[in-house]
This record gives structure tokens, sequence and C-alpha cells, in this order.
């Protein structure tokens, strides 16, 4: 099995050659040490995957050496030997990280048994990374498809609230340019003032149009921004793209968070998304004439912001589901059940926690504690539901 790179460490030439001759007829390529000092620099020219090594050799012991192992090379397994009056160096060996150990005289096919058996835990081990690593390209993957699903909400609340009255004006403006080109216009003594005017009006609707363009732009955003965020003015502005999918529906929704700003430190695409992702799911599970309620208040260092509902509630046996990825409740093809666990991910990685409770035909509300001020840590946050990677890769 020449794909393990083995090291055997013992000071008896006489036991060392005979093992690694042995192992070399069974397929096991072994490098040999003969101290622990020879063993460490060894393992730096050449990295081991596992390493047999002896407890009782002079200067620097097995044990000693086991440390400086683990230490350097956290990655590398270590089978210990004792003598048969030296179990307790074992055991000693696998609090300070050993693998395991084998008392002399040893059986070949034990030890070689036990090899493979570490062998086999750096296996496991660097196919949890390799699922940790797809765990986090798959989760930036749903983050971003989230961000196009609100996308679309952002786009219908900005062609409504702005590109329609933009249209009008730039209606407008043509007609009255038209007007000035008729024959009853043409000794009007303002003429020349009304025309610049006009092309004053048609520069800046085009300039708006592009600044509409850019408000879309967030959802190109992949890193954190933290900066001070107003959250009483950032739940207005929310408010504003989804208000005319809420008054289609006569959804009134009411502002409880009164005069204060609450100022925090955080990122405010990421929460104008999260706020997009539950003020959408409440317009969508309330009837026409319910209501939506937001309010915001302080307490020990942590805004808290609710999103309450008088929609049709969750079922008990929902709550616990909600959060996981790919999960919905709605009819097929009309949501990706991304919503909730990317904002339950973006308010962990942001140090706050979100709490939902709901009651059937009454209506839901969500709870989420934001700190005041956070520094984000690097790196992607991982998400505490054990079964998680067996269901993506069911579903996509």
């Amino acid at each position: 099995m020449d794909e393990i790179r083995l090291l055997l460490v013992d000071d008896e030439i006489s036991f060392l050659n005979p093992i690694a001759k042995r192992l070399k007829k069974r397929g096991y390529i072994a490098e040999l040490a003969t101290s622990g000092e020879e063993a460490l620099s060894a393992l730096e020219k050449r990295a081991a995957d596992v390493v047999v090594l002896d407890v009782k050799m002079p200067g620097m012991n097995g044990i000693e050496t086991l440390q400086q192992i683990k230490s350097k090379y956290p990655d590398t397994e270590v089978i210990l030997l004792t003598g048969q009056a030296s179990t307790q160096d074992g055991v000693e060996g696998i609090k300070s990280g050993a693998f395991d150990y084998l008392t002399k005289p040893i059986e070949l096919e034990h030890l070689i048994g036990k090899i493979r058996q570490a062998y086999d835990k750096i296996l496991h081990k660097e196919e949890k990374r390799k699922e940790a690593e797809f765990r986090s390209r798959l989760e930036q993957q749903m983050i971003a498809t989230e961000r196009l699903a609100s996308l679309g909400t952002l786009a219908t609340g900005v062609a409504h609230e702005i590109n329609n009255p933009l249209a009008i004006i730039k209606e407008s403006a043509g007609y009255m340019a038209l007007l000035l080109t008729k024959k009853e216009m043409a000794d009007f003594s303002h003429r020349k003032q009304f025309e610049l005017a006009i092309g004053k009006i048609e520069t800046a609707i085009e300039r708006a149009r592009r600044i509409t363009h850019k408000l879309l732009g967030f959802v190109k955003k992949n890193e954190s921004v933290f900066s001070e965020v107003n959250l009483r003015e950032l739940i207005d502005e929310t408010v504003q793209l989804v208000y005319r999918e809420a008054a289609n529906k006569d959804i009134e929704i009411v502002h409880n968070t009164g005069d204060q700003p609450f100022v925090i430190r955080s990122d405010p695409y990421q929460l104008r998304q999260v706020l997009i992702n539950l003020l959408t799911n409440a317009i969508h599970a309330t009837g026409s004439m319910g209501n939506i309620t937001l309010s915001l208040e302080a307490a020990n260092g942590m805004v808290v912001l609710t999103v309450k509902d008088t929609g049709v509630g969750i079922p008990r046996e929902n709550l616990e589901k909600i959060f996981e990825p790919f999960f919905s409740t709605k009819s097929p093809g009309q949501g990706t059940g991304l919503g909730l666990f990317v904002t339950h991910n973006i308010i962990k990685k942001l140090g706050g926690t979100i709490d939902v409770e709901s009651t059937v035909g009454k209506g839901t509300t969500f709870k989420i504690r934001l700190p005041e001020y956070y520094e984000m840590k690097p790196g992607i946050s991982e998400t505490d539901q054990e079964n998680w990677f067996a269901k993506l890769k069911m579903n996509l």
C-alpha cells in the first residue's frame, strides 16, 4: 500500500530492519529513523501519514517525540510501541494524541491492521474537510440564489415606485417639447428658456434611471461591508420596496419603531436582505385586510427587531424545520425553500439570533436580536444541522 507514507522509529536496528522488510513484502514502503530527533528531521523533509514509534529510546523518548509530532504535524497519526511492562506509557501516549499503542513483541498482522485503521482515520478527516469546503461553496451559491430571488422583489418595488413616475414625467416633458414646435409658439418670448428647462428635465430623468440600476447593484456584493446602520431608516427603505405588493392585498404595514434611530454597526446590505425575506414571507402568509407590525427596542447591548404578522401561522411540527434548506410549505414553484435558511445564516454571521413563535390561524412573530457593535470573524459560518449536507446533495 505505497499510498501510505509510513515512518518507523526505533533505536533497535535489529528490530527496525526486519519489520521494514516484512512490511515491504506486504506492499508497505516505510522510511526508517533510529531516534526521536532523526524522526522529526525526516518529517521536516517529507510528511508522513502514519508514524510507528517506540516509546523507550535514548535521548528524546517516544512520548516527547509524539508531543512534538502532534504539535507540528497534527494530521499525522502515531502508533506507539511499548514493552509488556510499560503499558502505562501507551495510555499516557493516547492522552497526548497517539492513535493507539501496541506491546512488543508485535504481530505483523496486528501492526498492519492498526496502520490501516490510522490511515482510514486520516482519509475520513480529509473527506470531512472536503465536505466542509463543499458546504461553504454551496452555502455561498444558495445565498446568491436567494439574492436573485430578492432581486425580483426589489425590481418590482423600484419599477412601480420610481420608474412609473419617471415615465409620466418624461411623457409630459416630451409633450411640452412638442407644443414648442407648433406655429403659434413661434413668437413665444421664453421659448429658449423652456427648451433649456425641458432638456434639463430629460437629463435628470436619465440620471434617475441610472440610479435605480445602482440601487439594484447591492445584490452583487459578495463580501460583508460593516458600517453604522440606522435600523429605523433601513426598515423604512425596505418597507417601500414591498409596499406595492402589500397594498395590492390590502395589508397594512405598521411601524412601532419610534423616533430613536437604533444605530448599530453591521452589514446594511445583508440586513436589508433579511428584512425583504421576512416581509415577503409575511405578505404571502397574510390574507386581505391583515397587518404586519415592525418594532424595535434596545436591551443589554442588543437591538431587538420584531416582525409580526396576522397570517395563517406555522404548524408546531414545522417550526423546527423552517430554517432548514429547501424546506417550504408553499406550492411547488412558488418558493425556493432558501429564504429563511439564508436569513438564519446571515443573522448568525452578523453575531445575532433569530427566534420564531407562531399560532396557526393567528399569525407568526420573528424576533431578531443583533449586537449594537459586532466585528465579523473571518470565514463562513457553518450550519448547526448535522444532516443538511445529505439533504443538499439530494436536492441539487
